[in-house]
């Protein structure tokens, strides 16, 4: 006959064990939109958090784009080095073989002692031009010890680089990990908070992003600034080309951008190499202040200088934002302007 027990009850252990894990949960929630339990974010309150989080993301992306280059720059050192090891490893055996076809040479020619040779010889004027022959393959021979020694302390120190700048490199993979995690980081961060927001509040938000992605150059009046130079307006000519583009962290063209990706790749198609990063791109030229700018002059903000842009004149900068933004045009006031740069 079935048994018709009645259902066990959980514990009270059990119970408060689930209302914790529960209250955790709930607080884990919270924490991500960086607000109190039960508290709600407003959509200005999100807002400014989320582009406090990608202002810190585009920090760690200008430390990524460093290390990356130098990782690549790195990486380019070592092949060469490497190269010409192998290259002097083939020199090396070279001489090494030549000075032993001359010890064989030596040897074949009589191992007696020379005063020796002279004493027994028969006739002393063969064995006068042997020995002027033998004295001449101890010169050589003499010579070639010394190459071989001078191939063997340039290896050896090429070597020594080759091994630094592989732990130089390893570092710099590490750093590159690091940034990139931050980087990610940040970015999962303002989803979470964006996440937060009611329909209606993300389609209030994108419309305002949309508006400030201003795409043709007709809804903007750019005055009537000069360029700074030929390759400066050839420079901000190809950066308006990329109006529209998206921003990529640590992405430098043609199809996205980030800050500096988007000016380095713009110079480029001027024929101009600038640094990769937008700390680097500060100090290749002249400095100016903000009434000296011309179109195409490289723009830098924050005190740190972890954003670059384009001047496009009559107080507008070309630029890539940041992440959930596209290559516009933006007023110059609405960053802290730190100073121009001609380049």
């Amino acid at each position: 006959m079935a048994s018709h027990r009645r259902p066990k009850q959980p514990s009270r252990t059990r119970v408060t064990v689930l209302t914790t894990a529960a209250a955790a949960a709930v607080a884990l929630s919270a924490n991500a939109a960086n607000a109190a339990p039960g508290e709600k974010l407003s959509k200005s309150e999100v807002k400014a958090k989320v582009d406090k989080l990608y202002e810190q993301a585009e920090q760690a992306t200008e430390k990524y784009n460093g290390a990356k280059e130098k990782q690549e720059k790195l990486q380019k050192e070592i092949s060469t080095i490497q190269d010409n090891v192998a290259r002097g490893q083939e020199e090396l055996n070279k001489l090494r073989d030549g000075l032993g076809s001359m010890a064989t040479a030596q040897y074949r020619s009589g191992g007696i002692d020379p005063s020796v040779q002279l004493f027994l010889s028969s006739d002393p004027d063969d064995y006068l031009d042997k020995a002027s022959t033998l004295d001449q393959l101890s010169s050589q021979q003499v010579e070639a010890l010394k190459k071989i020694q001078d191939k063997q302390r340039e290896l050896a120190q090429e070597r020594a680089e080759a091994t630094e700048k592989l732990k130089d490199l390893a570092s710099t993979r590490t750093e590159l990990g690091k940034k990139k995690k931050e980087v990610q980081g940040k970015l999962a961060d303002a989803q979470k908070l964006l996440n937060t927001l009611t329909a209606k509040e993300k389609a209030a938000l994108a419309a305002e992003q949309q508006r400030a992605s201003r795409s043709s150059a007709d809804r903007v009046d750019l005055g009537g600034t000069k360029a700074a130079s030929g390759r400066a307006a050839a420079a901000f000519s190809a950066a308006q080309s990329k109006i529209g583009s998206p921003y990529v962290y640590g992405a430098s063209g043609p199809s996205s951008f980030d800050c500096s990706g988007l000016t380095s790749w713009a110079y480029a198609q001027a024929g101009v190499s600038i640094p990769r990063t937008s700390e680097a791109q500060a100090t290749i030229g002249t400095r100016l202040s903000m009434s000296e700018l011309q179109v195409g002059d490289l723009v830098f903000f924050y005190g740190d200088l972890h954003h670059v842009g384009l001047y496009a004149g009559n107080g507008q900068v070309l630029h890539a934002p940041h992440t959930g933004a596209v290559v516009r045009y933006e007023s110059i006031n609405n960053m802290p302007f730190q100073f121009g740069v001609r380049v």
